[in-house]
């Protein structure tokens, strides 16, 4: 009889799913704070918010206890503090800012000059690859577009990449531009985010545009309806995940400018950003990796092509689509949100 686990609030299934969520950051513990001009000793060292509703720290957490100004106020770097260092610090990253963007320049026109000649029929590219998607691109992926079957299939895994560029920019610039809330002491983590949501809807909410709205609630169903329509039909006429992605992604922007983040986040909150993107990469990634291990050591995949033509064939094309398609939304409109306001 197997025993039973109690520390599931310590396991690394509670931290990953708290990081998903949004609930804790672990690149927040061990930031220092310092107002410039400051003394050592007025120095902050930050660490995670484990706060309850009433704003305290919880019982255990590394918040617990901790002061402001309790490190020690002998320093082992006195010139940072006095203003050298940070101009010495700020000279050579300028410096070696102009030399990185010189040396970047300079390899770029030296890679350049050896390109060859456009348009020569002796270039690389002009092999039996391309001869290949076009004469056995049907027959291999079941796709009716060439570029889909190609792209999806023989290059799934540069796609892949693609989305993952695509989620790790949106990580970046949520990083680089989220408003996060500061708790003080005898307030409330709630209503602090409280007020701040009043204060961007007084400066970013529309004030019932009648106008907008109403042509909001013509057009964003369409809209929604063309890029899903647009993500199903790209392995049979010209489309894709990519394509349709950013109609799905300009509807939800259009709703969002109409309608305020109130009702958006009725329904697509940074919580349901975070788990569509990390589900859609996550069986892209599952998918083409088991592809790809049973055709290159000669395995049947068990999955069928379909007939060439219908809605349900082409094998994997059809719901790497979609994947491709949700990630594509949602960056959208992460970026869009993060630009307007600093948060989703």
């Amino acid at each position: 009889m197997s025993r039973q686990r109690d520390d599931y609030e310590k396991s690394w299934w509670k931290r990953f799913k708290g990081w998903v969520d949004g609930e804790w950051d672990p690149l927040a513990s061990g930031m220092e704070i310092r107002v410039p001009g400051s003394k050592p000793e007025e120095r902050v060292t930050a660490a995670p918010k484990y706060l309850t509703e009433a704003g305290t720290p919880e019982e255990g957490s590394p918040a617990k206890g901790a002061a402001v100004g309790s490190e020690s106020p002998k320093d082992p770097h006195p010139s940072l503090y006095d203003g050298r260092g940070i101009r010495y610090f700020r000279r050579f990253y300028q410096i070696m800012s102009v030399l990185l963007c010189l040396s970047i320049i300079f390899v770029l026109l030296w890679t350049v000059s050896y390109l060859p000649v456009f348009g020569n029929a002796g270039n690389p590219d002009n092999n039996e690859v391309s001869a290949r998607y076009i004469e056995r691109g049907l027959q291999e992926t079941g796709a009716v577009n060439i570029v889909t079957g190609m792209i999806l299939d023989y290059r799934a895994f540069d796609t892949f990449g693609e989305s993952c560029v695509l989620f790790i920019a949106s990580c970046c610039v949520l990083v680089l531009l989220r408003i996060d809330v500061e708790v003080k002491d005898g307030q409330s983590e709630s209503g602090l985010k409280k007020r701040l949501a009043e204060a961007n809807d007084r400066i970013y909410e529309p004030k019932n545009d009648i106008i907008l709205q109403k042509c909001a609630g013509v057009l964003v169903p369409f809209i929604l309806v063309f890029g899903i329509y647009i993500v199903l039909n790209g392995h049979l006429s010209p489309g894709g995940g990519f394509s349709g992605g950013a109609v799905l992604g300009s509807g939800l922007i259009l709703y969002l400018n109409a309608f305020g983040f109130g009702k958006t986040e009725r329904f697509f909150t940074e919580k349901v950003y975070r788990r569509v993107t990390l589900s859609a990469l996550t069986f892209y990634c599952l998918a083409k990796s088991y592809s790809f291990f049973t055709g290159a050591n000669h395995l049947e995949s068990g999955i069928p092509l379909g007939t060439p033509g219908a809605i349900l064939s082409s094998g994997l094309i059809l719901p790497l689509n979609i994947c491709v398609g949700l990630v594509v939304a949602c960056t959208m409109y992460a970026f869009y949100t993060l630009f307007r306001k600093g948060g989703m």
